[in-house]
């Protein structure tokens, strides 16, 4: 009995075996489809992660090329001639000065949206064009303010000279424009740094005559800075004076 079960087993698995192949044929297709969904997948999901990377930095993208770091750096210089380290705090000082450049940037703003993001939305501009038209007010915005010595020193590092009449990339503009935006935030910042060095030195030239040297300088000249400071209503002049140079 034992035998002829085996041979009945047998039998049995020689003759299912062509029918087991018939239905494994359709595995084929079924891989090709899995194939194409999964590179269509990969094609979606590429691009997704591309555009969530780019307005992850966006942001401080377009604050380098406003007028943010200027106001900033000024900021910044103000804070540290007082003498105070924590007040006002650093994000309340980001805070006035992003708000400061929406205030300024409005109209460059209102343009890129005109002629860039708006036409995008209603379906007249593919990306490319749409980007290329957002950037433009930017771009005549920082013409306005870059220096011409920056831009052409730039240019002539890498032995490519600007032509003459003809407008620089914007791959050169950002990085000559934020310089520019430097070099003339430092100038500033030493004319609004001055004043309070005259008070550090008058005071600790004081305490010298009087002999008190163990007394910090610093720890003195500061009721005198901000008693200063207020009177001449610095914040409030220092703001106006900024938004005039971009006037």
């Amino acid at each position: 009995m034992t035998r002829l079960s085996i041979l009945s087993l047998m039998v049995l698995a020689l003759l299912s075996a062509p029918a087991s192949a018939q239905e494994a044929v359709p595995a084929a297709p079924a891989i090709d489809a899995f194939v194409e969904d999964t590179v269509g997948l990969r094609q979606a999901v590429v691009p997704t992660v591309l555009l969530v990377t780019l307005l992850s930095i966006a942001p401080g993208i377009l604050m380098m090329v406003t007028c943010f770091p200027f106001i900033a750096i000024i900021f910044s210089f103000i804070r540290q001639g007082l003498g105070l380290q924590t007040a006002p705090p650093a994000m309340m000082l980001t805070s006035l000065a992003i708000f400061l450049t929406w205030f300024i940037m409005e109209p460059v703003f209102q343009d890129a949206w005109s002629v860039g993001i708006k036409p995008l939305l209603d379906g007249e501009l593919v990306e490319t064009d749409a980007m290329a038209a957002a950037a433009k007010p930017f771009a005549a915005f920082m013409e306005t303010r870059v220096s011409e010595d920056t831009l052409r020193r730039l240019a002539d590092a890498v032995d490519r000279p600007l032509a003459d009449g003809k407008p620089a990339e914007l791959s050169l503009l950002v990085p000559s424009f934020m310089l520019s935006e430097i070099t003339r935030a430092f100038q500033i910042g030493f004319a609004v740094f001055l004043p309070f060095l005259i008070v550090d030195l008058v005071v600790a030239s004081v305490l010298m005559a009087m002999g008190m040297m163990m007394v910090p300088p610093a720890v003195v000249a500061l009721p005198f800075k901000l008693a200063f400071f207020v009177l001449a209503d610095g914040w409030v002049a220092i703001t106006e004076a900024l938004l005039k140079g971009y006037s």
